[in-house]
Parts: C-alpha cells; sequence; structure tokens
C-alpha cells in the first residue's frame, strides 16, 4: 500500500511514529465519454464563457460566490497568512466509548502502522485501548485541513476515522415528510418485531457482494473476449493553445512586414528556413 501521511500519535507524553494508509476503495467501475464517430476519448478543457478562450493555470485564482453572480477573490498568499500550523501529530484529547458516536460522524478510515521505532509504544497504545474497551479523540491535520478524528482498533491494527465537525451534519428537521404523531396499531408492532427478529443474524462483511458491479465486469470482459472494442486512434501532441496564438500572430506580423520589404526592394532569394529551425 502507499504511505499517504507520516507522522505520529501524541499520546501523553508518549510519541509514537506511525506512517498512514488509506483503509478502503472504491471499486466503482468507471467509464470514460467516448466520441462514438472515431472512437476518441472526450477531453475536457477549462473555457471562459465571456472570453471566449481556453485559460491556463496562470490565469485562474480563487473566488467565493457570497450572492449570485457576486466573487470576494482570495489569493494564495492570504490564504497562507491564515492557514493552520502544519502538524505532523495525532493529538489525542479524550477517551470515550465507541458507541457514543452515531456512524454519521464517520468520513474516511485509515490503517496507522508503526514508524522507525514506533513498535513498542504503538502495541502498547493498541493493547490498552483494548483492554479498556475505549477510543480515541484526536485532531489531525491532513492537506492542510484541520480535522477531528476516532483512533480505534481494528482486527490488530490502530485504524484512524476523520470525523465530520457537527455543524457539517445537517440537522433531521430539514428532512420533509417525517411524522412523528402517526399511531401504529398493536398488532403492527408486533408484527414488524416478529419480522426483525426472524431476519436478525451476526453481520458477516463477506456475503454481502455487489452484484451489479459483477454483472458489469462480466460484461466487459465478455466484450474483451469476444474482441467487442473500439481503439482510438493516435493524436498528436498538442502545444500550448495561448503559445500557439502567439506564434501565429508573430508569423502574421513577420509576413506583413515582409510583404511591405517586399514593395520597397527589390526581391532577393532566400533559403527557406525549415520547420525545426
Amino acid at each position: 500500500m502507499h504511505t499517504v501521511w507520516k507522522g505520529s500519535i501524541s499520546f501523553g507524553l508518549v510519541n509514537i511514529p506511525v506512517k498512514m494508509f488509506t483503509a478502503t476503495e472504491n471499486k466503482d467501475i468507471r467509464f470514460r465519454q467516448i466520441h462514438k464517430e472515431c472512437g476518441t476519448p472526450i477531453r475536457y478543457k477549462k473555457v471562459c464563457p465571456t472570453c471566449d478562450r481556453e485559460v491556463v493555470e496562470d490565469d485562474i485564482v480563487k473566488g467565493y460566490e457570497y450572492e449570485s453572480g457576486k466573487y470576494v477573490i482570495v489569493s494564495k498568499d492570504e490564504l497562507d497568512s491564515i492557514a493552520p500550523e502544519t502538524r505532523k501529530t495525532i493529538e489525542i484529547i479524550d477517551f470515550v466509548n465507541l458507541d457514543q458516536i452515531d456512524p454519521i460522524y464517520f468520513d474516511k478510515t485509515y490503517f496507522l502502522s508503526p514508524h522507525e521505532t514506533g513498535d513498542k509504544p504503538y502495541q502498547l497504545l493498541r493493547d490498552a485501548m483494548q483492554k479498556t474497551g475505549k477510543i480515541a479523540i484526536a485532531r489531525v491535520m491532513i492537506r492542510s485541513k484541520e480535522s477531528l478524528a476516532a483512533v480505534r482498533i481494528y482486527e490488530n491494527c490502530i485504524v484512524m476515522e476523520t470525523i465530520f465537525s457537527p455543524d457539517e451534519v445537517r440537522s433531521v428537521d430539514l428532512v420533509p415528510g417525517i411524522e412523528n404523531e402517526l399511531k401504529v396499531s398493536e398488532s403492527e408492532m408486533t408484527m414488524a418485531v416478529q419480522l426483525i427478529d426472524n431476519l436478525a443474524t451476526d453481520f458477516e462483511p463477506q456475503k454481502y457482494t455487489d452484484d451489479y458491479r459483477l454483472k458489469l465486469q462480466e460484461l466487459i470482459q465478455a466484450k474483451i473476449k469476444g474482441e467487442d472494442v473500439v481503439t482510438s486512434p493516435d493524436l498528436p501532441e498538442m502545444a500550448n493553445v495561448v503559445d500557439l496564438m502567439d506564434a501565429l500572430q508573430a508569423s502574421v506580423e513577420a509576413t506583413k512586414k515582409g510583404k511591405t520589404k517586399s514593395t520597397a526592394k527589390k526581391p532577393r532569394t532566400r533559403k527557406k528556413k525549415s520547420v525545426s529551425e
């Protein structure tokens, strides 16, 4: 697995060097958009609709839309000046019970492994958390964003799960159509509870499969095997659009000057320049 972050867990006065790895992966099958006529993948460009031309990275700034069509422009220097101090530390704040945290707060999961001299303190923290049944709440900085995180044990590994801030979880009051005052009969409740009891079992994640993805993989493999494929043509290397326009403009100006000189002076034979010159 690829290391995405290196730092340490701050556990009281104990410092545990760790490496971080992404614990989950999205296995959705993604499709490219292909031009039906020639089989070439469609390319997307950044275009300014007002200037009607493609723009390069240096022409783009960040803007916050505070009203429809009105923006506050914020420069990179301004963002850097207020960015929190970069820390390579998972700073443990509290220890709590896992069942006190609703799963809605969990965002992304990472595996943590001991790094350099961190083997013994890593095992100490892992065993102590297993013995107490507690998980840790921590602060961590990842990619210039400070997040709350839950540090817990998964099998024999310490994992960290970033947590949404309370104001990032929308209120249930915003959900339409939820009625709290509707009454159900005793018999309806009895049947519903019985149905739940009949379906109750231990959670075994391996038995739940993505049937659609499996069928889609079979379809793709069948098409590959039957050579029902499209090969995109080789595309020539494209020069930067702005550089090309500058070159064309300079060429036009040069030819204009050449024509002006030719009317004033007798034309003379010149060696033709090659494209590479």
